[in-house]
């Protein structure tokens, strides 16, 4: 089995932990409020990949702690956005919305990085957006659209620049050092910001003590941050971006499954379409468009 295999197995399966903790995280907001919700989860993550990986701290460098800290950045900002909206739309409609970062993976870095872009992109992109009107405005316009999906729509884009961002650092620096620092940072931010809503009245603190509250923490922290970002670093080293993009489409199909199996959530018609589309849309824009980034069919750092 190849690098490369191994790689791709492990993205799907990050895929798969992804996709099944919408469910838990839309029960877990039942007893705890965004913010203190997201603290608890990524606290508990940091110190669990910290004391398992306590030689990270030991030479650091100031190049890795940046990098960490904009990974961290990213994924705060995504997971903000995408928990926010689970509030108010449905586990699987969040999860396909959430899917649509994978089609600003090549916009992005034909816009900033300057990679070209094809008629298959664009194709792509137009298959997605259709999908993605469907899967989101409702039959009585545009009026009615769900905050919950404008929310996610958001996360999507912040999610976009984190894939970008983690196929680059990953082949620079240490990805033992690099999987600390972002869930670290994404903690970090996340007390500020529940200190910021509390101040300011506009998210009192919440976090019941309940079992099924604190099972959701547990099970986001350690399965879907912890394993699931360690192993997303690592894996990428051996791919593209755009090919880790494709992997990730995976995690709608999980979430809508899952959300079938756990709540019987169903998707209409026009939202199925809609569903429908993204992913073509996706597939069209990574498979048939230019590679985004140059094949790393080797690490150039340091596994630890």
């Amino acid at each position: 089995m190849t690098k490369r295999f191994r790689a791709d197995l492990s993205l799907a399966l990050c895929s798969l932990l992804w996709g099944a903790t919408f469910v838990v995280v839309k029960n877990s907001l039942d007893y705890s409020s965004v913010f203190v919700f997201l603290a608890a989860r990524f606290t508990l993550a940091a110190l669990l990949m910290a004391a398992f990986r306590p030689h990270v701290f030991r030479a650091l460098k100031r190049e890795e702690l940046l990098s960490g800290a904009a990974l961290g950045f990213f994924m705060f900002g995504g997971y903000a956005f995408q928990t926010a909206g689970l509030q108010y739309t449905t586990p699987a409609k969040s999860g396909f919305v959430t899917g649509s970062s994978v089609i600003l993976v090549p916009l992005l870095l034909g816009i900033f990085w300057g990679r070209r872009l094809t008629l298959w992109v664009y194709a792509g992109v137009f298959a997605a957006v259709f999908g993605l009107y469907f899967l989101t405005v409702p039959r009585e316009g545009v009026s009615h659209l769900n905050r919950g999906d404008l929310l996610t729509l958001v996360a999507a884009g912040l999610y976009a620049m984190h894939i970008i961002l983690v196929g680059d650092y990953s082949r620079r620096h240490s990805v033992a050092a690099l999987s600390v620092l972002q869930v670290a940072a994404c903690a970090g931010l996340a007390w500020v910001a529940t200190a910021l809503a509390s101040a300011t009245g506009w998210q009192p603190p919440r976090l019941g003590l309940q079992a099924q509250s604190l099972l959701g923490i547990a099970i986001c922290a350690v399965l879907a941050t912890a394993v699931a970002f360690s192993i997303q670093l690592w894996a990428q080293q051996f791919t593209t971006s755009s090919h880790a993009a494709i992997l990730f489409t995976l995690e709608p199909v999980f979430a809508s499954a899952t959300s079938y199996i756990l709540l019987g959530e169903r998707l209409g018609n026009r939202a199925l379409l809609g569903a429908a589309f993204v992913l073509v849309g996706i597939l069209i824009a990574e498979m048939l468009g230019p590679p985004a980034a140059p094949e790393s069919p080797e690490p150039t750092v340091e596994i630890a």
